[in-house]
């Protein structure tokens, strides 16, 4: 009996079929798969089929019905690519198929399909058997395909397969995952006067992140909620005349301990930050103040927190010794032991003539003394190198940093700025927005955030209070 096989650990460079005439009865043909998450969203995301006992993982594994219907229609597909790749391969034209599915397919679960000529009809029809096995040689899918053979001879390279990339979320997911054991953060929302901002506290609230205080003009928030069809029923309202009041009191409210958070509404963010940094009433600490974009962008395999892009515009030495250690500690509370702090520039050498070489190089040499603490400092580095451990190997970069940095010292809040929302908008990146170095975390939020973005960032602040509740019980102890 003639075989052929393929298996995708070798990809295939040359196609050729088999044309009717030179099919034997008994001929058959194999092809081997793993079956991977990314196949299974893949297939769901070209036929439409969103079962969740195919893509939900908690609801799988608790339904009877766990890996039987789509992934064996995933199995039967191989079928498919056999016929048109091996035997017969290029010019068949498939005209039916019969198939039962036997078996349950899981995940990492081998899937060899093979075809065996059983017949051959008028008009160049061959009747095929059709069976995939999984790795312990169990039969998951049987029965038989009807195709009309190439008459023919067809050898050529094969086409490379376009590449498909799936967008996740799951970086964010994981952050609100931890925070449904923690209690909702009493939280100041500085006049959250316009759908954006009250919508994105209501719907925190409804999350079980935040337990609002709204702040600003009682009628106005009130009738926006009306509006808006938002239920502000049980939530606090503080009644007050306009946004520079409604910063103040939130402030304040933050530095009585009221509250451990404040978030920002419609007003600028200028005016909430002139209240925090206000020497004796605002929430100023012996830090300085900057902001952290906490970002999951698809294409890098961690979290990335850049930082400054949205307070500090053109920060000093002094200033960025702050900004890198706000950063390292929010690093930590997201669960990076040791976090790795690239510090970005043009070059990846020190020129005298870029100021945020030298920066970098210090910054780099107060860390080695302990002025710097938490982290693994490197620079100045290229965003290429600092995000990519090949373009690091192509420049003889030895680091432990290099490629695989979790933080991205930025030299100014325009190059932040840009750099954040170019990975939000062409690298589809999810993003979250907080300000550190003020005695409560402080959420910045923007009127193009969506939903996801929102409650993101409210939950960095979540795990903020609560890492500073868990040090402030240690420090009593």
């Amino acid at each position: 009996m003639d075989t052929a096989s393929a298996s995708t650990a070798a990809p295939v460079t040359m196609i050729e079929n088999v044309t009717f005439d030179e099919i034997r009865i008994g001929q058959s043909a194999s092809l081997s798969r793993r079956l991977t998450m990314h196949d299974i969203q893949l297939f769901a995301m070209v036929s439409g089929d969103i079962n969740p006992a195919h893509l939900d993982t908690e609801y799988a594994s608790s339904s009877r019905f766990h890996k039987v219907i789509g992934h064996g229609m995933w199995s039967g597909s191989l079928i498919s690519a056999v016929l048109g790749t091996l035997l017969p391969g290029p010019g068949t034209i498939y005209l039916g198929q019969d198939l039962r599915f036997k078996r349950p397919v899981g995940l990492g679960d081998i899937i060899t399909a093979t075809v065996t000529a059983k017949e051959k009809r008028d008009k160049n029809v061959v009747v095929f058997e059709c069976v995939c096995v999984n790795q312990d040689g169990q039969p998951v899918v049987t029965g038989s395909a009807e195709v009309i053979a190439p008459t023919e001879k067809v050898n050529r390279p094969a086409h490379e397969l376009p590449q498909v990339q799936m967008i996740h979320h799951d970086g964010h997911e994981l952050m609100l995952k931890r925070c449904e054991e923690l209690p909702p953060v009493p939280t100041a929302v500085v006049h959250p006067c316009d759908e954006s901002s009250l919508k994105g506290a209501v719907e925190a609230a409804e999350a079980g992140l935040i337990d609002p205080v709204l702040i600003g003009p009682e009628a106005k928030i009130r009738a926006l909620g009306m509006g808006f069809g938002l239920n502000l029923a049980g939530y606090r309202i503080i009644d007050v005349p306009h946004s520079n009041a409604a910063a103040e009191t939130g402030v304040r409210l933050a530095r009585s301990g009221e509250v451990e958070a404040v978030m920002k509404g419609s007003l600028h963010t200028d005016e909430l930050m002139a209240e925090v940094v206000r020497k004796d009433t605002g929430l100023r600490t012996g830090r300085r103040l900057s902001h952290v974009f906490v970002m999951n962008v698809p294409t890098y395999p961690r979290t990335l927190l850049i930082t400054d892009a949205a307070i500090n515009i053109y920060p000093t030495l002094e200033d960025k010794v702050s900004i890198v250690q706000n950063a390292i500690d929010l690093a930590k509370v997201l669960g990076v032991d040791k976090p790795r702090v690239a510090i970005l520039s043009a070059v990846e050498t020190v020129n005298p003539k870029i100021a945020s070489t030298l920066e970098a190089a210090a910054l780099c040499k107060m860390a080695d003394r302990g002025q710097i603490k938490g982290g693994v400092l490197d620079g100045p580095l290229a965003f290429d190198n600092a995000i990519s451990e090949e373009a690091a190997r192509t420049k003889g970069i030895v680091s432990d940093v290099a490629g695989r940095a979790d933080i991205l010292l930025v030299p100014d809040l325009e190059a932040g700025n840009m750099l954040a929302k170019q990975l939000s908008f062409l690298a589809n990146a999810d993003a979250a927005g907080i300000v550190l170095g003020a005695r409560v975390p402080i959420i910045l939020t923007s009127r193009a955030d969506n939903i996801r973005t929102r409650l993101a960032s409210c939950a960095v602040a979540v795990l903020m209070a609560a890492a500073r509740r868990k040090a402030a019980l240690a420090a009593a102890e």
